[in-house]
């Protein structure tokens, strides 16, 4: 009867540290969460964009770029006389 008294004990002390374990790192990614919102609120108050590499076109921009270059492609083969 000792034995399973001492697993018992064991067990429940590994499940408390596991819980506690859990619950510290749980806390500390929700205040790193709450910082980051909080920096970017604080960012988008105070008018600030976080700065882009002007040599990196928008997703917008590079749409935009591929559908022309599509375009031209079928223009060059109608010119060509090529059926598409």
């Amino acid at each position: 009867m000792a034995a399973i008294t001492s697993d018992l004990a064991t067990n429940l002390v590994t499940a408390a540290v596991a819980l506690s374990a859990l619950m510290i790192v749980s806390l500390a990614a929700l205040r790193g969460w709450r910082d980051w919102i909080q920096l970017k609120r604080e960012e988008l108050a105070a008018g600030h964009l976080p700065a882009q590499d002007p040599a990196v076109p928008h997703a917008g921009s590079r749409i935009e770029i591929a559908d022309l270059k599509e375009r031209l492609r079928k223009l060059e083969a109608i010119a060509a006389g090529v059926d598409l």
